[in-house]
This record gives structure tokens, sequence and C-alpha cells, in this order.
């Protein structure tokens, strides 16, 4: 019997001294070369898009705990960098900056976040630390201005964290299970998508210059006003109109009827789609937009046409962006 305890408390000896050799501690982080290090587990998506109409105020913002062999007390710094990707039809991906090796990600620096960024939290035992980019400091660094910014853009934010022992984890290395998986939460890549929301929804009062009805010429040159709901389509950045001759048919035929109209914000682009009750589809030329009069020019493929101004409401002026 003492040779069997014997025998076994050898064993246990042994065991523990072959694992306290490896680098493995418990939890297992699965990179590619290694199974110890450190990762940023996401706990928080603050704000993970910019908005198209008021660049001046987005950020990237996110919030990560620093998780490793000492509650994130390894982290010696953490890199934010970035490059801009565009999708372009029949062409493909452009990057800014252009893209390197097929095998390589060519990205700016745009801060860099230390040891001392990471603090203590109550709601977890690891270092926490918040990272916030603004749009207006991602293009500088980026060396690109807001005009050459598109809706459908997408701000590639990567972290690299380097550890007190000189190792780099980054999306590069780190595991599929790292990258997507629910408990580790770390993709160390974010794709900030420049966004256009659009909110024209609501009742305008409306003034219409006929300039041409070849159905009833006594509407020529005549100013009609009224006003006309834009009604938001579930799932679509386009709107119904409750009058998409904005007052002409009023004066020219028995009023707008059953007519499908649609006026569509694409990013600030508008333009009409649908049709009349006759079938007739409408063009929309935009001429100008002071937050409080928006100004176009209609014409249909009956060659009605007439300048409209559509009047907002002072407490919800036309967003600047709109062209």
């Amino acid at each position: 019997m003492k040779l069997i305890k014997y025998s076994f408390g050898m064993l246990v000896l042994v065991l523990v001294t072959i694992t306290s050799c490896t680098d493995f501690v418990e939890p297992r982080i699965p990179y590619s070369s290694f199974d110890t290090g450190a990762y940023l587990r996401t706990v928080e998506r603050t704000s993970t898009s910019f908005n198209f109409f008021d660049l001046q105020s987005s950020t990237f913002a996110i919030t990560v705990d620093a998780v490793d062999s000492e509650n994130g007390a390894t982290v010696e710094s953490v890199e934010v960098r970035v490059r801009k990707r565009r999708l372009i039809p029949g062409v493909g991906l452009e990057f800014v900056p252009a893209a390197g090796a097929e095998d390589q990600v060519n990205d700016v620096l745009i801060t860099t976040l230390t040891a001392s960024d990471f603090a203590p939290n109550p709601e977890s035992k690891f270092l926490r630390a918040t990272i916030e980019v603004t749009a207006p400091e991602t293009l500088t660094a980026l060396g690109i201005n807001a005009s050459q910014v598109e809706g459908g853009d997408i701000f590639e934010f990567r972290l690299t964290l380097r550890d007190k022992s000189g190792r780099v984890f980054n999306d590069v290395n780190a595991s599929a299970d790292i990258k997507g998986g629910l408990f580790y939460a770390s993709p160390f890549l974010y794709n900030v998508a420049v966004v256009c929301p659009t909110d024209l929804g609501g009742t305008y009062t409306y003034s219409t210059l006929v300039t041409n009805s070849p159905y009833a010429r006594a509407c020529e040159g005549q100013t009609l006003t009224g006003s006309v709901t834009l009604t938001p389509i579930p799932n679509t950045s386009g709107y119904t109109i409750s009058d998409g001759s904005f007052g002409m048919f009023d004066c020219s035929d028995t009023g707008w009827g059953n007519g499908n109209l649609r006026l569509n914000d694409a990013c600030g682009g508008l333009t009409f789609s649908g049709s009349d009750k006759y079938g007739s589809a409408y063009t929309l030329t935009f001429v100008s937009n002071d937050g409080k009069n928006l100004v176009f020019d209609w014409v249909t493929t009956d060659n009605e046409a007439s300048r409209t101004t559509l009047i907002a409401p002072d407490d919800k002026p036309w967003p600047e962006g709109l062209r």
C-alpha cells in the first residue's frame, strides 16, 4: 500500500512539474501560435456607425475588458488603427490608404492606449477601458476630408494589443473562436459604416408654381398652396406622398386619386419612383435647400411640370445634406 501511495505521489509531482513548464493558464486563449496571452472582450458597443449628415459629431466608441492571466495587468499598450474601404460596383474594393500586399493590412495609427488607461470596474475582475475616436479625428489620420466620404463607406478600426512580454495580439493571429465566439467577443476589428439616417416623414405646406399643364392651360403660371404628407415606408428610405402633384391635379384634374408616387432619400439624394394614377412617372431636379424651404422642379412623362417649394415646420428643418 505504501508503494502504491508513493508511486501515485510521484506521478502527481511529475504531472505538476510538466504542467508548470507549459504555456498554459485558465482560461485557455487559443491564438495561432500559443495558448496563453490576452484579448479585449467587447463589453459595450456604444457607437459603431458614422452619420453621413453629421460627421462632425459622429464617433466610434466601445468599452473593452483586458482579459489575461493577471486580470488585465499584462497589457502594455493597445493601438487603434484605421483604414477606409468603399465598394465600387463593377470595379471592386477601394481602400484609403491604398491596399498593400495580399496578406498585409495597410492602415494608419489614430491613437494608442497605455496600461494606465485600463482601470478596475465594479462589474468584472478585469481591467477595463473605453475607446472613443471621433469621425474628424479619423479623417485627419487618413488625410481626407468630409467631401471624400460617401454613404455606405466603411471605416475598419483595428486594435493591436501588445503585452509586457512583447507579444502582439490582433485579428491576424486570433482564432475564429476569439474573434467570433460569444465567450471571447474580441474581434479586434470593428467595421464602422457611414449611414444615412432619413427622417423626412411628416406634413409640410407647399407652394407650387405650375410651369407647364398641357391638359389645363389655365393652370399655367398659377401658384398653388396646400399641404402634403410624407409617410415612411417600413424598412426602406422611401416615403409615400399624399399628393404627388403638389396641388396641380386639384387645378387641372379631379385630384391626386390613387397615385403611388414615392419620394426616395438615398443619403440625401432625392428621387421619385412610382407613378401617378395615369401611370405617368416623375423626374425630380433639386434646386435648393436652406433648411426651411426645399425647392425642386418636377416633370412627368406626360410633360406636366412645376416648381414646388416644401416648407418645413420650425421644429423640424430639412436636413442640411439633402440634394
